[in-house]
């Protein structure tokens, strides 16, 4: 059996994931696909009080919409919504460890030069060419996360041979090249919803184990997702119980964090999880 490396090194500081975390999202953009995670620069600490005091271990703060369809915005747009959202929130809890969601190199290098501490990058270094460079030099964690295309064309990108090989061979190729570039620590991310239909994200969902594949730590990112309101018949406000029943799949799956939109839901999978796993 093949083990998944068990911590992060967030500036310095080393984060367990011997049990899995939980990452609470912050989007600072006005068009994010759930309504109530659009976060004012005014609400930015408050929010993130909530979420810190719930059990989140990191924030995620984002600014670009990735949602299917989304409008572009330019990078220094993008940073001017994430830049003061994490210097407000360092200033309140300088203990804070935020990740910064951004597929723009230089959007990152600004982020982690104003205090964050990891690079979450929905496209892999795809669609930037020197964000790998970027985060090497900088050495900090990395979310390597799987998607096609642009958040503008990604839906259009979803025939597969065989989806779960196929997603791991992709990731495969970009994690060889972060590793002959120095990078060290990298979480890998299956992109679920990122050109990916909602029957493709279940398939992907029921076979997460197969991803223990690259000895790495898994982070899974389903809340309030297309995948769980569609296929209730709902809408993403009322997604919060199917968002806990798929986190649930996953940690059983081996998933170390699940990056979130509610941290206290999230935290109880967690736990009453981890208590399973190791009752006798």
């Amino acid at each position: 059996m093949k083990i998944t490396k068990k911590s992060l090194n967030c500036r310095g500081r080393i984060v367990s994931l011997e049990n899995p975390a939980v990452m609470g999202i912050l989007n600072v953009t006005p068009d994010s696909f759930f309504a109530d995670s659009r976060v004012s620069i005014e609400k930015t600490v408050d929010v993130a009080a909530k979420m810190l005091a719930e059990g989140a271990t990191f924030l995620d703060i984002g600014g670009y919409s990735t949602r299917p369809g989304a409008a572009e915005i330019s990078p220094s747009e993008e940073a001017g919504r994430i830049l003061p959202a994490i210097e407000a929130i360092l200033a309140a809890f300088p203990d804070a460890i935020l990740s910064v969601d951004t597929f723009r190199a230089s959007v990152a290098r600004q982020a982690i030069e104003s205090g964050a501490a990891i690079v979450n990058d929905v496209a892999g270094g795809t669609l930037d060419t020197t964000m790998f460079e970027t985060v090497a030099r900088l050495g900090v964690p990395y979310i390597l996360m799987h998607m096609r295309g642009t958040p503008q064309t990604m839906q259009s990108m979803t025939s597969y041979k065989n989806l779960t090989l196929d997603v791991i061979d992709e990731l495969g190729v970009r994690l060889t090249e972060l590793r002959a570039l120095g990078q060290k620590d990298v979480l890998i991310d299956p992109g679920f919803g990122f050109a990916k239909t909602p029957s493709q994200n279940f398939q992907l969902l029921s076979q997460l184990h197969q991803f223990s594949f690259f000895e790495e730590p898994v982070l899974v990112g389903l809340s309030r997702k297309t995948t769980v309101w569609k296929t209730l018949n709902i809408s993403a406000d009322q997604a919060l119980n199917g968002t806990t029943v798929l986190n649930t799949v996953a940690l059983l799956k081996g998933a170390s964090i699940l990056r979130v939109h509610d941290v206290r839901e999230a935290v109880e999978a967690v736990e009453l999880t981890k208590r399973l796993n190791f009752s006798e």
